[in-house]
């Protein structure tokens, strides 16, 4: 289960990057930055999907 904080730690991550996405990445990611502004926690299936943008583009750029 993620929390609130994860959820949270993974926006402002990408927050941060978000110029570098592209095409439904950056759609998805804004609808969800939206969602987390309203402070509303994202279903298990919007996270998994914030969860794959994150890994696709915050994990990779470390490597």
């Amino acid at each position: 289960m993620t929390t609130y904080a994860e959820q949270k730690k993974m926006i402002e991550e990408l927050q941060r990057i978000s110029y570098r996405l592209k095409g439904k990445d950056k759609y998805d990611f804004e609808m969800f930055l939206k969602r987390h502004k309203d402070d509303e926690d994202l279903d298990s299936l919007s996270m998994k999907r914030l969860r794959e943008i994150y890994e696709k583009y915050v994990i990779k750029k470390e490597r």
